[in-house]
């Protein structure tokens, strides 16, 4: 219709908690319809309709500036109000209990999920680094139109070991296999690296801020995904 405009797309918080790789998701979001802006405070969360956690890094320091930064709770609390979340690398190792890569062996994180981020076991070279490819476990609307066993860029020595099975999205096996993809309710996480995996990635961009757009658009934040229990 003449004169008509678009709706915007959804208005996405991209988490700076001191972690690498900010610019690159952020330019992958606006590629794929959404708006963006920088978290460095809670304050930056109020009126967003999703946040991305995103990070190259490790465990320890990032917890310490998402603490510091008085992110760790608010981040915390809008997961637990069901609202959507995706976390990508260190972003989504961190939405688990503890992490192996503390200096004692066991550093405490956001404890969004149940389970605990370790070494990758007999990996062929470490780190992980290049395209790997991902198998679904089950379907999900994340992968909408992604075949089963694309492939997906990686950098990390690292993943979760989720307790519960049933978050479980997709494997990837460098070594042996490991945990690349889970969601639980509105809370997403990725090992790989979606703004660096080309068109397979943008895909999955493009799906993430449609369920953004549904959870809006139902008030709350779990459109099309199932909790678990």
């Amino acid at each position: 219709m003449a004169g008509s405009t678009a709706a915007p797309g959804p208005l996405v918080a991209v988490l700076d908690y001191g972690a690498a790789n900010m610019v690159s998701i952020g330019q992958a979001l606006v590629a794929a319809g959404a708006r963006v802006v920088v978290a460095e405070d809670a304050a930056a969360l109020r009126g967003v309709d999703a946040v991305v956690v995103p990070g190259v890094g490790a465990a320890v320091p990032a917890m310490a500036h998402m603490s510091d930064r008085g992110l760790a709770e608010p981040l915390r609390d809008w997961v637990r109000a069901g609202r959507p979340c995706l976390g990508i690398c260190l972003g989504y190792q961190i939405l688990f209990e503890r992490s192996a890569e503390g200096d004692e062996g066991d550093a405490d994180t956001l404890g969004l999920l149940a389970g605990r981020t370790v070494g990758l076991a007999d990996a062929p070279t470490l780190p992980h680094i290049g395209w790997n490819t991902v198998e679904l476990a089950r379907p999900h609307p994340l992968f909408d139109g992604i075949p089963d066993g694309s492939h997906f860029y990686f950098v990390h020595s690292f993943a979760p070991a989720p307790e519960d099975e049933r978050v479980v999205v997709a494997r990837t096996t460098h070594g042996r296999p490991f945990v690349s993809a889970v969601a639980s309710g509105s809370l997403y996480g990725l090992q790989f690296h979606p703004e660096k995996s080309a068109e397979v990635g943008q895909r999955l961009l493009v799906n993430f801020l449609r369920l953004v757009a549904e959870a809006t658009a139902t008030g709350g934040g779990t459109a099309r995904t199932e909790e678990v229990a």
